[in-house]
Order: structure tokens, then C-alpha cells, then sequence
């Protein structure tokens, strides 16, 4: 059990992304159907901004501004105040992702855009720290990678599809499920 959670945490980026499909899966099941293309991608779209942005950099603040000695050492680097500056920025992708979630189509390209440019920065850099340093720690090398390289892509791909399928706003009912 230890070694799950350990994987879970370790994992956040991955583990976010599941449980926002979790919740967008839960969020159509509560919702009328049956379900329209433009619904769907609401929900995972809307979802995604909660969860792997919203709460995933919200748990990357804390790590990096809370427990920098820790997130370092996972990361294969040395323990730097640049981790505050990182933390902060991720808090301000944090509070903007969690705007978004219900927010217009101008709040969700920004709350794709920013984090975007800096996560695929952030794989710029791992790939780096691999060739030049030989650094291969999970954190630099491992699932975090992948998910900085494709979390970007997966919510611009779903923003584009969201506004091609219906550019009106989804109207959402009382209970928080999404409607047409």
C-alpha cells in the first residue's frame, strides 16, 4: 500500500489526469443523455482544467515552496531558492486553472497557453539534464517527462475541439452537471 501512494504522490502529474477523467466520466453519468460530442468534451475539458492544472500545480507549489529539500532530491537536482520562483509560478497557473474550469473560452486558451509553454520549457530542460548530466531521477526522467511533454497537448487538442464542436458555452445546471 506504502508503495502505491508513494507512486500516486510521486506521480501527480499521471494521477491528476486520471482522476479529472474520473470526474468527467461521473460529471456526464449525473448529466442528461444522451450525450452530445460538444458535452462530452466540456467535461473533459472542464475537468482537466480542475484537476491537471488546478490542483496539479497547486500540489507542485506546495512541494517546491513547502518540502524544496524533498522535490529537489526527487528531481536529481540540488536544492536551489529557484524552487520558490517555480512553486510560485505554479500557483498562479494553479489559481487561473481553477478560473477556468468554469470559465470563458479567452480564460481557458490562457490557462492552456501558460502552463503549456512552461511545461514543455520544463522538458526542454529535462532533456538537458539527461544528455549533459546523466540525470535520469524520476522526477527529471521518468512519468513527469511524458506528462509535461503531453498534458499540453492533450488540453490544446481538447480546447480545439470544445470550441470547433459548439463555440456557445456549455450551460451548466445547479447540481454541476453539464447540459444542451
Amino acid at each position: 500500500m506504502e508503495q502505491a501512494i508513494r507512486f500516486l504522490l510521486s506521480n501527480f502529474t499521471l494521477t491528476l489526469f486520471a482522476v479529472g477523467l474520473a470526474a468527467s466520466l461521473i460529471a456526464l453519468l449525473r448529466g442528461p443523455c444522451p450525450w452530445t460530442r460538444a458535452t462530452v468534451v466540456e467535461a473533459l475539458l472542464s475537468w482537466f482544467l480542475f484537476f491537471s492544472l488546478g490542483v496539479s500545480f497547486l500540489y507542485n507549489f506546495v512541494m517546491h515552496v513547502f518540502f524544496s529539500e524533498m522535490a529537489a532530491a526527487f528531481i536529481g537536482w540540488q536544492a536551489s531558492p529557484f524552487q520558490k520562483e517555480v512553486g510560485f509560478a505554479s500557483l498562479g497557473f494553479s489559481v487561473v486553472g481553477f478560473m477556468a474550469f468554469k470559465g470563458g473560452s479567452g480564460l481557458r486558451v490562457a490557462a492552456l497557453v501558460g502552463p503549456a509553454c512552461f511545461l514543455w520549457g520544463a522538458a526542454a530542460g529535462h532533456v538537458q539534464q539527461m544528455v549533459e548530466a546523466h540525470n535520469f531521477a524520476p522526477g527529471n526522467a521518468g512519468v513527469i517527462f511524458y506528462t509535461d511533454v503531453l498534458l499540453p497537448v492533450f488540453g490544446l487538442v481538447l480546447l480545439r475541439t470544445r470550441y470547433r464542436e459548439d463555440p456557445r458555452p456549455v450551460a451548466r445546471e445547479p447540481s454541476g452537471a453539464f447540459s444542451r
